[in-house]
């Protein structure tokens, strides 16, 4: 059986190499999921302060059609777009900060079903012939749920491993 031997420069670059990998895991593993729910953050307060002014937001008619449907027409119109814009910036402010952030996640899991639910109730109208730009806008959310997920998960007590005992 043959076997690999390595010079010693070779040698001294994997271990650099290695040490460099374990220096930028142990950085991901400290600040990956507070960047995550940082900017994630961001995102749900910039779209959740837009809807406060009327016409601003290019989700404005989604967001209350969307309320609209799931509450059986008891919130609908102007009002359907401010229960949105106070959910997503109460969401964006718990995230931000750190601060209620069980509270945020719990509004958070809530808000994931309307997030979501176009998906579902206008698939024709975000469809037609292939995504239109609303369809595409409201594909994003995908992401975004998936991030809250993680975030969610972090908030709940999980934590990330270095993987050295594994």
């Amino acid at each position: 059986m043959s076997q690999l031997v390595l010079d010693a420069p070779a040698q001294s670059l994997t271990v650099k190499a290695t040490a460099a990998v374990d220096r930028l895991q142990a950085f991901l593993v400290a600040y990956s999921l507070h960047a995550l729910r940082i900017s994630l953050g961001l995102v749900f307060l910039g779209f959740g302060v837009i809807k406060f002014v009327p016409g601003l937001s290019p989700a404005e008619a989604i967001a209350s059609a969307t309320i609209d449907r799931l509450t059986l027409g008891l919130v609908s119109g102007h009002n359907a777009v401010l229960l949105t814009a106070v959910t997503e910036t109460v969401i964006g402010l718990t995230l931000v900060t750190g601060r209620f952030l069980r509270v945020g996640v719990l509004v958070l899991g809530g808000a994931l079903t309307g997030i979501t639910a176009p998906l579902a109730l206008f698939t024709a109208e975000l469809f037609p012939h292939g995504p239109s730009l609303m369809g595409q806008y409201v594909l994003k959310d995908i992401v975004l749920a998936a991030a809250a997920l993680v975030v969610a998960a972090y908030a709940l007590g999980a934590r990330l491993r270095d993987g050295s005992d594994a």
